[in-house]
């Protein structure tokens, strides 16, 4: 007749409100503007905060000559040595694989 009833469900869901907003007292389990670096390596490279590919240019030291070659990090041919024809790199569905004994590091702009 116009007069609303809450049932006992209804209080139950506004009590355990009350609870989480006491116990929790406003703050985020997660920090979302100051994610760990951890976090942000493990995400998608479109779901990062700051969205970055997940690709780089290497130099690639060969093993038997030590020259020095720049390989693209998801190279998708075999790419060999330019002095002594040995392979440095072979590609697989993402990453290419290194050649065991050869060492590499990330380009810098």
């Amino acid at each position: 007749t116009g007069i609303f009833h809450f049932s006992s469900a209804h209080r139950s869901c506004v009590s355990d409100r009350a609870k989480y907003n006491k116990t929790t007292e406003g703050k985020m389990p997660v920090d979302l503007l100051n994610p760990t670096p951890e976090s942000e390596a493990s995400k998608h490279k479109l779901k990062r905060l700051v969205q970055s590919p997940n690709s780089f240019f290497m130099d690639i030291k060969c093993p038997g000559c030590f020259q020095i070659t720049t390989v693209f990090s998801h190279a998708q041919t075999v790419v060999v040595c330019a002095g002594c024809n040995v392979v440095l790199c072979q590609p697989t569905g993402g990453r290419a694989r290194l050649t065991e004994g050869c060492s590499y590091r990330k380009k810098v702009d």
